[in-house]
């Protein structure tokens, strides 16, 4: 097999994965609503369905698009700052994929529930954070690093910002006798 045919292969993973796992995030909120009002085994068929989604598509999903994304970044060798901004926003929905099973574990407590208003702005805020990563991969914005962050690419700068931290530190063998 080529590298060609194999970058083709972790791009079909990626998206493949990437596809499952914002469907899931997208589902289990509206899912989750349902559980209002529901008891016996309704309930415990609602919340089986909901922890399959979570544990046994979506998080999995999440991995395989995470880790061959990570592999296409290396076989493809894109080194560029809008591709930071990517990876921030999808440490943004890895953020929300967490907060999405946490959400979960209330929910289905005793007297767990999830109003329409916090299903909503879980589905929103997903929707949003996807939508936020494809413009930045579809629109590849120009981003001057340097620019940015001024002069925190300097020889010496990350010394200069951390020595007030280190100064004060307990740790700071300069400052003892």
């Amino acid at each position: 097999m080529t590298l060609e045919a194999g970058v083709w292969i972790v791009k079909f993973i990626h998206l493949a994965g990437i596809a499952v796992w914002i469907a899931g995030l997208v589902a289990i909120p509206s899912l989750m609503f349902q559980r209002t009002g529901l008891e016996g085994d309704d309930l415990e068929r609602l919340q089986r369905m909901v922890r399959f989604l979570y544990v046994a598509l979506a998080s999995p999903a999440a991995f395989a698009a995470i880790a061959a994304g990570a592999a296409l970044l290396f076989l493809s060798g894109v080194f560029v700052e809008w591709f930071t901004l990517k990876l921030v926003l999808v440490g943004a929905l890895a953020a929300l994929h967490v907060l999405t099973g946490l959400r979960i574990l209330k929910v289905f407590e005793a007297e767990g529930r999830i109003g329409a208003p916090a299903a909503l702005t879980l589905t929103a805020a997903d929707a949003l954070a996807v939508l936020a990563i494809l413009w930045v991969v579809l629109a590849k914005p120009e981003i001057d690093a340097v620019d940015l962050a001024g002069g925190r690419f300097a020889p010496g700068a990350l010394g200069e910002a951390l020595e007030p931290w280190v100064a004060s530190s307990p740790l700071n063998l300069s400052a003892r006798p």
